[in-house]
């Protein structure tokens, strides 16, 4: 299979090309770093730049599929300047892509990223696919604009699309776990406000497979990007804290402190989504990784042998 994605620097993005690689599929990658375009026979770099409208359409060349993971992270402040960047890199990324297909493609599936940030902040709703209300937040207000776009693509093409709302991801190469790692080999790792709310992860493995599984399958909707069993703040963080060794010394961090000294950005933290993965198993993917205390060993322990292979 040929398959094109967007975002393939990105912490999903490199887990599903190391995947596609694997298993022997041709990726064709969209950049906006020209020093970073490849010409391997498995790995083609195209150009494009979604804020200029530009793109290498030979980049839908015998393309079987397209995944798209496109948009500006969320981890730095948010500004009225980030905000606008955060928003604008994710529906302006679809609308090229959306015109930009030629009419005599041969896709079959197509596959994007979205999030389960569009869920409202809740300690008791148990959120399906299917769900009406969305958050008025910030995030909340991205992921719909996002959705409507993708849903545009699979109006204008004949081919099914997949929308993929992800939770908090686990891996060894960085992201959130990256930072909680971080803080909690500082002995600075603490529980957020209560502590109560859900935390609906899934392991980079599962995420990146689960991506690869919609397009094998052609499948088409909205999908839960999140493992079976969400888990409370408070188990996230002891369990991270007895996988490292080091134990939690400070008092739990209120949310008005945190929402004191980060703003908005302070609903990454202790918002609460406990979020469903039942639609996407009845579709017939097998979990990897269904618990978390397994799901934090492994990444650690990846981390761990990363590293000893850079000191060797």
């Amino acid at each position: 299979m040929r398959i094109l994605i967007a975002g393939a620097s990105g912490l999903i993005g490199q887990q599903i090309t190391k995947l596609c690689h694997h298993r022997g599929d041709v990726v064709h990658f969209l950049t906006t770093d020209k020093s970073k375009l490849s010409n391997q026979d498995n790995y083609k770099g195209f150009y494009w730049n979604p804020a200029k409208n530009d793109i290498d359409i030979e980049c839908f060349s015998n393309v079987d599929a397209i995944i798209n993971l496109a948009g500006e992270s969320i981890a730095a402040p948010w500004t009225l300047f980030r905000k606008k960047k955060i928003l604008n890199s994710r529906v302006r990324s679809l609308e090229l892509l959306n015109k930009s297909i030629p009419k005599n493609h041969k896709i079959k599936a197509f596959a994007t990223a979205s999030a389960i940030g569009i869920y409202p902040h809740s300690f008791t709703n148990y959120y399906e696919e299917d769900e009406k209300e969305f958050s008025n937040d910030f995030l909340g207000t991205v992921v719909q604009s996002w959705e409507r776009e993708a849903q545009n693509i699979k109006e204008n093409h004949r081919f099914p699309v997949a929308i993929i709302r992800t939770g908090l991801v686990l891996s060894e190469s960085g992201g959130a776990l990256g930072k909680m790692r971080g803080m909690t080999a500082k002995y600075l790792g603490t529980v957020i406000g209560s502590g109560e709310q859900w935390v609906s992860w899934i392991q980079i493995h599962d995420i990146a497979s689960i991506y690869l599984f919609c397009i094998d399958n052609q499948l088409d909707g909205i999908y839960n990007g999140v493992a079976p069993n969400p888990v409370s703040n408070l188990k996230l963080t002891r369990e991270l804290a007895c996988a490292m060794g080091k134990p939690i010394v400070l008092p739990a961090v209120p949310v008005v402190l945190l929402k004191l000294f980060i703003g908005e950005r302070a609903s990454l933290l202790w918002g609460s989504q406990r979020v469903s993965s039942k639609k996407i198993e009845e579709q017939g993917y097998d979990f990897y990784y269904t618990n978390l205390k397994p799901a934090l060993k492994d990444a650690l322990s990846q981390e761990k042998s990363q590293l000893l292979e850079e000191l060797a």
